[in-house]
């Protein structure tokens, strides 16, 4: 393998972490790979956590369940997916995802079109630190994302996970 093909092929276990709590996202492709087409990262969730509920206005989700099972609340939809599903989160369509079981999931997300992948790298710095919730909202406004704390509620209550 020549350094260039070392750019196109990211290995198993490959790829920059970010943590997030018991969520950890891991970078597969970025969107300078793909000039701006795409990203792909991994979510791996650890179980009884929920990934905050959101609204996307710049991007599509595909996330393809790669281990272990998710819930995941669509629109008004609640699924469940396991290893081998699609699942899709269109623009503009609320959606959330949380690990009831008890092992760690892992899906791989792809977004489109590229960008997004660069929230988390900005959102750690900001949760490990003791930032006004202004900073946190003022990222979330900036990445064209609405943060659904009501369903953040709900979802904690009916299914015992947490953020």
């Amino acid at each position: 393998m020549t350094a260039h093909d070392a750019d196109l092929v990211v290995p198993p276990g490959g790829g920059e972490r970010v943590s997030l709590y018991g969520l950890d996202i891991v970078y597969k492709v970025e969107g300078s790979a793909t000039a701006g087409g795409l990203s792909i990262v991994e979510h791996e969730i650890r179980p009884g956590v929920l990934v905050k509920p959101h609204v996307h206005t710049r991007e599509d989700e595909i996330s393809i369940v790669l281990e272990g099972v998710i819930t995941a609340r669509i629109g008004d939809q609640i699924v469940e997916a396991g290893a081998g599903a699609y699942v899709v989160k269109p623009r503009n369509v609320p959606h959330a995802m949380w690990n009831q079981g008890t092992a760690t999931s892992r899906v791989a997300e792809i977004v489109s079109p590229a960008g997004f992948e660069r929230y988390f790298r900005e959102l750690a710095p900001i949760l490990a630190g003791q930032h006004e919730e202004s900073v946190y909202r003022g990222l979330a406004d900036g990445y064209g994302i609405t943060v659904l704390d009501d369903w953040t509620d709900e979802i904690e209550a009916t299914y015992g996970v947490k953020l």
